[in-house]
C-alpha cells in the first residue's frame, strides 16, 4: 500500500510500505477514504516532537470503510463506514469508565510526554505520533489496522461526504472540549489565540452556543479575515499589535477582561527572543507567549481552556498572576469518543458545517506537498484533506493554484 512516512525534519514522503494485518482480536482493518493533515502534525513535520522514527506513518485524521475485523470485534462489520477517533482507549479501565478517554491507561506502551513521571502510567496511546505514544501507525495511508475497534469507530450515515464528518476523528471534538471547558454560552465573551482549524471551529462552536463576543489573535492575514467572515469574530493580527491581551480588555465591559480564553495556539507561539533561545538549547519545552496572554486577557475567576500542544517546561508562566486573580485551567488531549454522538446530531442539524474551512483536497500522492502548504501558509491554505485512491491531476492543480486567494 501507499503511506505518507516520516524521514526527518522537513522530510516526509509517500513510500509504498506493507499492508497492515489483524495483531489482536478486537483489531479492525480499514480501508481509508479520506485523511486530514493536523496541525499537530506540523509538530513532528518540523522536528519538534522526539521519538519519532524513520518510516513512521502519520496522521490522526482518517476514516473509511471496515475491511476485515478481528475475531473479537462486535461493534462495528465488515463494510461500514466509520470515523476513528484519533485516541486509542480500551473502553474499560478506570479513566474509559467515567469518559476520560485520552487518560486510558491501558493502550499506551509509550512513556507519554511527562516529565516528572513518577509512577503515573502514560495517557492513551494515539494514531500516527510518535513512539511517546505508542508508535501506532497513522491514517495517512490506503489502509490502517485500528486497535480496540469495540470502542473507537464511529459509523456515520451515508448521505453525509466525507468532507462533513472527517473532522470527528480529532478538530470539531477538540475544538468542542475547548469551548465546554470554557464554560462560555449565551452572552459571553471569548477570546482565541490561534486562528488554525482548532481556533477556527472553536469560534463555531462558540457562535453557535450563543457567544456574543469572540475575538481570535493570529498574525495570518488570511485566516483572520475569514474568521471574521464566517464566524463574526474580532480579528486582531499580533504581527501589528504587540499586546492583543491590552486591545481586548479595553473592549470589554469594564475593561475586567473577557469570561474566557482558548489557547490553540500552544508550545511553538512565537515568543521572544530569550524564549527562542532556550528552546533551541532544550532549556524549556514550550513558549509560554500565548499563556501569559491568555492569563492577562481573562477577566478575575475567568477561565483558561487549552486545547494547544504544550511539552516540557515553560518560561515565564505567571502563575501568581493566575493565582491573584483566581483562575481555572482546563486542558489536555481530547475525550473524544465522548462528544460524537451530540456533534454528529449538530453537523446533519446543519448547526456546524466544519467542512468549510477546507482550502485544499488532494491526492494521498500528493501529501509532501500538502505539508509543505499547510506549513507554510501557501495558497491562502486553511485545512488540507487527503484522498487514498484519487490520481493527482496537473491541469485541476494548475488551475487550483491559479485561483489561491479566492475563497
Amino acid at each position: 500500500m501507499r503511506a505518507l512516512t516520516y524521514h526527518g525534519a522537513g522530510d516526509v514522503r509517500v513510500d509504498t510500505v506493507a499492508d497492515p494485518i489483524l495483531q489482536d482480536p478486537d483489531d479492525l482493518i480499514l480501508r481509508v477514504t479520506a485523511t486530514a493533515i493536523c496541525g499537530s502534525d506540523l509538530h513532528l513535520y518540523r522536528g519538534k516532537i522526539p521519538m519519532v522514527e524513520q518510516g513512521d506513518i502519520l496522521g490522526h485524521e482518517f476514516m473509511g470503510i471496515v475491511e476485515e475485523v478481528g475475531s473479537g470485534v462486535t461493534a462495528v462489520q465488515r463494510g461500514d463506514r466509520v470515523v476513528i477517533p484519533f485516541v486509542i482507549a480500551c473502553g474499560g479501565c478506570f479513566f474509559c469508565q467515567h469518559e476520560l478517554f485520552a487518560a486510558c491507561e491501558t493502550t499506551n506502551t509509550g512513556r507519554g510526554a511527562i516529565l516528572n513521571k513518577k509512577a503515573i502510567p502514560p495517557g492513551a496511546a494515539l494514531f500516527g505520533y510518535s513512539h511517546l505514544y505508542g508508535g501506532i501507525a497513522g491514517g495517512q495511508a490506503d489502509y490502517v489496522r485500528v486497535p480496540k475497534a469495540n470502542v473507537g469507530p464511529f459509523k456515520v450515515p451515508g448521505h453525509l461526504a466525507d468532507d462533513k464528518v472527517l473532522f470527528l476523528s480529532d478538530i470539531l471534538p477538540t475544538a468542542w472540549q475547548a469551548v465546554v471547558n470554557a464554560e462560555v454560552g449565551e452572552g459571553s465573551s471569548l477570546a482565541i489565540y490561534g486562528a488554525g482549524p482548532v481556533g477556527l471551529l472553536s469560534a463555531a462552536c462558540a457562535r453557535m452556543l450563543g457567544v456574543e463576543r469572540i475575538f481570535i489573535v493570529d498574525n495570518c492575514g488570511y485566516r483572520l479575515d475569514y474568521a471574521r467572515q464566517a464566524y463574526g469574530v474580532i480579528p486582531i493580527d499580533f504581527s501589528h499589535d504587540d499586546d492583543p491581551a491590552d486591545t481586548i480588555i479595553r473592549q470589554t465591559a469594564g475593561m475586567r477582561g473577557v469570561d474566557a480564553v482558548i489557547d490553540a495556539v500552544g508550545f511553538e507561539a512565537k515568543g521572544s527572543a530569550t524564549e527562542s533561545v532556550l528552546t533551541a538549547l532544550k532549556i524549556e519545552g514550550s513558549s509560554g507567549k500565548a499563556l501569559r496572554q491568555s492569563i492577562a486577557a481573562v477577566r478575575r475567576g475567568g477561565v483558561v481552556s487549552v486545547p494547544g500542544v504544550y511539552a516540557g517546561f515553560v518560561h515565564c508562566f505567571l502563575f501568581g498572576d493566575a493565582f491573584d486573580k483566581g483562575l481555572t485551567f482546563k486542558m489536555g488531549q481530547t475525550h473524544v469518543q465522548r462528544y460524537l454522538p451530540e456533534l454528529l446530531e449538530h453537523i446533519e442539524a446543519g448547526r456546524l458545517n466544519p467542512e468549510a474551512i477546507v482550502t485544499h483536497r488532494l491526492a494521498l500522492e500528493d501529501a509532501a506537498r500538502g505539508y509543505e502548504l499547510f506549513d507554510e501558509m501557501q495558497e491562502r491554505c486553511r485545512k488540507v484533506i487527503l484522498q487514498p485512491g484519487a490520481v493527482p491531476d496537473p491541469e485541476i492543480e494548475a488551475v487550483r493554484r491559479s485561483l489561491a486567494g479566492q475563497d
